[in-house]
């Protein structure tokens, strides 16, 4: 498979690469700065230089032409204010949306994040946040031309992965070690069977490969 990666140089996102490309597949990351290019080589990705939030939907598109699947690993970051929230945590996913519909790449995965809803009430940073996250997802929803899945992860870690989690439409709060939701995001790629489905994961009992598996009806 050949899959594209938006927010490329992200802490999920190179391990995500590592994983993809050590089992064969042919990866891109899309990231902002040069000097990010050897880490995306070092973890087996082909750098793709690109700032989402400038971009057109056009120019987009012809980075996931021929794409297999895409990725929307992108976030603004903890030390981002409210503004970045918008243009990058809503605004990159709806335009990275839009050009994997141009682009004709139906399997399309978000990474976002566990209390993500358009209707979240508050000001603070994080508010705004959740709330543009949230705005993200339900638009990625309404594009039929996609087989969506919107993964939410609870609290992210550094820990080691232990390749045990719980994936449910409602988990409950908990934490996730950032190894463990890049293994998800690798069986999700491949697994359309779970397109339309918004899952939230932390850690639990159940093997990586059969809690997929499992959401997908197998």
């Amino acid at each position: 498979m050949r899959i594209v990666i938006a927010g490329g140089h992200g802490q999920i996102a190179l391990r995500l690469e590592r994983l993809l490309s050590a089992r064969g597949d042919e990866v891109a990351g899309i990231i902002r700065k040069p000097e990010q290019g050897d880490d995306l080589r070092s973890a087996g990705a082909e750098p793709v230089l690109l700032d989402l939030e400038s971009a057109s939907v056009e120019g987009v598109a012809a980075h996931l032409q021929g794409a297999d699947a895409a990725v929307f690993a992108a976030g603004a970051g903890p030390g981002s204010g409210t503004a970045r929230k918008d243009t990058v945590d809503r605004g990159a996913a709806v335009l990275f949306a839009d050009a994997a519909v141009r682009a004709r790449v139906r399997r399309f995965v978000v990474v976002s994040s566990m209390g993500a809803d358009p209707a979240h009430q508050g000001d603070d940073v994080f508010d705004v946040y959740l709330r543009a996250k949230g705005e993200a997802d339900a638009y990625v929803t309404r594009q039929e031309a996609l087989d969506w899945t919107i993964l939410r992860p609870g609290a992210l870690t550094n820990d080691a992965g232990t390749g045990l989690v719980r994936m449910e439409a409602h988990t409950g709060r908990g934490a996730i070690p950032r190894d463990d939701v890049a293994a998800v995001l690798a069986e999700l790629v491949d697994t359309p069977a779970t397109a339309g489905l918004t899952l939230e994961l932390v850690s639990g009992s159940t093997p990586v490969s059969v809690a997929v598996k499992s959401v997908a009806g197998n």
